[in-house]
């Protein structure tokens, strides 16, 4: 598969399948521009806990910010599906901030 094709979906769409692993679905509701800057601090959250693991430092701040990002995605928390749409809005607006620097 190309690295930049989209992993395909589970039926329901809640769960993508990466070399027969499912894993779930970012939540397809969140605007596309909040979705990326999501992505972005994903990105650096993980990159943060890369550098700190090979300095030997504590990666448990970066790591939370990981999971924080997951969380705003809908990747991980109270699964998407189960959400109202408000809830799920309040969910990522409160991911933004929380990835502001």
């Amino acid at each position: 598969m190309d690295e930049h094709a989209t992993p395909p979906k589970t039926e329901d769409g809640h769960f993508v399948v990466i070399s027969g692993r499912r894993w779930r679905a970012t939540d397809p509701d969140i605007p596309e521009d909040v979705a990326a800057l999501l992505r972005k601090a994903l990105m650096a959250a993980r990159r943060d806990v890369g550098a700190a693991l090979r300095s030997g430092e504590d990666p448990a701040a970066a790591r939370a910010r990981v999971h924080a990002a997951k969380v705003a995605l809908g990747e991980r928390g109270t699964p998407w599906w189960e959400q109202t749409p408000d809830e799920r809005q309040r969910r990522w607006e409160q991911g933004l901030r929380t990835s502001e620097p």
